[in-house]
């Protein structure tokens, strides 16, 4: 211990204990959310039905994920008993105003069951921006997900509002649906924590 601390210690324990507050609360403050990805992209009828290995999906991986998310979604921060934040831009919808929303997918690096879980976007009609909060222990499956080993990828699925099963590509009238071109961000906030819009990305200059 230094001279320094040897005299605060002695003199104004309540310094020490400030000090303590300080460097503890300060890794939460830098952290308390974090962006999981943040795609834009056109869906066409053909890559709805070509997706592999499931049709309807889009599959968020590799770079496209946040290469510094964290391994584990439980601690030091605790993310799993946090929200998710997800902003939906739809850029290009057909004409017809049907309603459609996406699925938001979780695939772990570990799982248990059926091993992933999901949340589903705000179901719109038309072009403009969508968000949400959604409670990371309220959404379908949360729980199979082993979360202190973190997450691999993202999977979403464009569906209709008739529920899990509707995806789009199966749709008689599927024209209502594709093509469509949206972006989508999740922003992962961590338990106790507010969203702050100021951390969505700025898109490219085109």
């Amino acid at each position: 211990m230094s001279a320094i601390y040897r005299y605060a210690f002695r003199n104004c324990p309540w310094l020490i204990l400030g000090l303590v507050i300080l460097n503890w609360k300060t890794p939460n403050a830098q952290a308390e959310q974090f962006v999981l990805f943040d795609v834009t992209f056109t869906f066409t009828k053909q890559d709805a039905d070509n997706s592999k290995p499931s049709p309807s999906h889009y599959y968020v991986r590799d770079k496209l994920m946040n290469a510094a998310r964290p391994q584990d979604w439980t601690s030091p921060i605790d993310y799993r008993n946090g929200t998710a934040h997800v902003r939906l831009e739809v850029l290009e919808k057909p004409a017809g105003n049907e309603p459609t929303t996406w699925s938001v997918c979780y695939i772990p690096n570990k799982g248990r069951d059926k091993g992933y879980g999901c949340f589903n976007t705000p179901v719109y009609k038309t072009t403009g921006v969508f968000e949400q909060d959604i409670p990371m222990t309220k959404f379908w499956q949360n729980d199979a997900i082993v979360w202190e080993q973190g997450i691999k990828e993202m999977h979403l699925v464009i569906k209709d509002n008739s529920g899990g099963s509707g995806h789009a590509h199966k749709r008689p009238d599927h024209e209502h649906f594709f093509p469509t071109k949206v972006r989508m961000t999740v922003i992962q906030v961590s338990a106790g924590s507010k969203y702050n819009p100021d951390l969505l990305p700025v898109p490219p200059q085109k």
